[in-house]
């Protein structure tokens, strides 16, 4: 899971404002799609995928950070950046399904 990712790259770091911000956008991306999916409608659902993808262009952007001030080795940033690109593509994918759906429809 990428959350536990980024909870042991920044396991040692001293910065705790740093530290618990980049831990809160990757919770939050998780907490998104759950709560998506647990509301009542597709469009309700893609909402909250748009959150979590934003949330993960966060994490992404705070790993470039984490890099230059040396918080996080080079190569376990880039695996991670990485792997959020992934997720982000994946998630966009869910949300156009979602949205090319009936309107309204229960997911």
């Amino acid at each position: 899971m990428l959350a536990n990712a980024i909870y042991d790259a920044t396991d040692a770091l001293r910065d705790f404002d740093f530290r618990g911000q980049i831990r809160s956008a990757a919770v939050s991306v998780m907490n998104n799609v759950a709560e998506g999916f647990e509301r009542r409608t597709d469009a309700d659902f893609a909402h909250f995928l748009d959150v979590a993808k934003g949330s993960a262009g966060e994490v992404r952007s705070m790993l470039y950070l984490a890099e230059d001030r040396r918080f996080v080795a080079s190569d376990i940033a880039a695996r991670l950046r990485t792997d959020f690109v992934a997720l982000s593509k994946g998630i966009a994918q869910l949300a156009k399904y979602l949205r090319r759906k009936a309107p309204g429809k229960s997911a």
